[in-house]
């Protein structure tokens, strides 16, 4: 028998209730006037690293964006609210699509279309550029890394900010709750691009609800030094970084902003 207690909201409407949708599942605190509300903890609402881009690339006003991976759209909003003539933002996990299309509603986004589908599928197929390509926490939960750089290559006409955990050796082996993550090494070779693919396990965080990782049980990670490789290879000349952090809980990150 269906629980219609769980399909049906008693109180008056409120924003609330929406996010009560995916109780204990959002990973994002809400920007005012929604930031009393119960959600999540991250500030992807007003983040850093995206103040840092437009502040290299001088603003966003009047530019095309595609965004992979959206999560609950902080990013997206940041980016329409910023002047962004489009934001075309691709999520291929089904929960975190829904929950986009709740802060849509929420913040009233007009030039923001939240499109539910599976991001190296939409790189395939033919289509248009893009002034502006973002792949925050993206890069790090594909089984083939290197494929998403080279396929945002042939989309990306002007600039590609990359946001990603990637392997060392000697960071990672002291952690020993990330490193026993990390399961074995192999050689890539994608389109005569050589580099080193290290298998990370997602192991009991496929357990959590809110789970947002990959849609398959395990990823590759990629050194330091094989992501700036690779973006070199596909035409990226300028490369600018920041938010080097060798020390984040989950491993090590950086930011890459990659210009033509």
């Amino acid at each position: 028998m269906i629980d219609l207690s769980e399909r049906y909201v008693a109180a008056a409407p409120h924003p609330q209730n929406a996010l009560d949708i995916f109780k204990g599942q959002w990973a994002s605190t809400l920007p005012a006037p929604f930031d009393n509300l119960e959600a999540g903890w991250a500030n992807l609402f007003d983040d850093a690293r995206i103040h840092w881009l437009l502040e290299q690339i001088g603003g966003c006003t009047d530019l095309s964006v595609l965004e992979l991976g959206p999560l609950e759209g902080g990013h997206s909003a940041m980016l329409e609210r910023a002047g962004a003539a489009e934001v075309i933002a691709i999520e291929s996990n089904t929960h975190a699509y829904l929950k986009c299309l709740i802060v849509k509603e929420l913040l009233g986004l007009t030039r923001t279309r939240f499109l539910c589908g599976d991001g190296i599928a939409f790189l395939k197929e033919p289509g248009r550029d893009f002034d502006l390509c973002l792949a925050s926490g993206i890069l790090y939960h594909m089984i083939n890394p290197v494929e998403l750089l080279a396929l945002l290559s042939k989309r990306c006409a002007r600039h590609l900010l990359l946001w990603t955990h990637y392997y060392d050796q000697a960071i990672i082996e002291p952690q020993p709750v990330v490193a026993a993550h990390f399961t074995e090494r192999k050689a890539g070779n994608y389109e005569g691009f050589e580099h080193t693919l290290y298998r990370y396990d997602y192991q009991t965080t496929l357990q959590w609800e809110g789970f947002c990782g990959g849609s398959a049980p395990y990823s590759h990670w990629m050194s330091r030094d094989d992501i700036l490789r690779c973006l070199k290879h596909y035409g990226f000349s300028d490369l600018r970084i920041e938010f080097d952090h060798r020390d984040h809980p989950h491993g090590p990150s950086f930011a890459v902003l990659a210009s033509r």
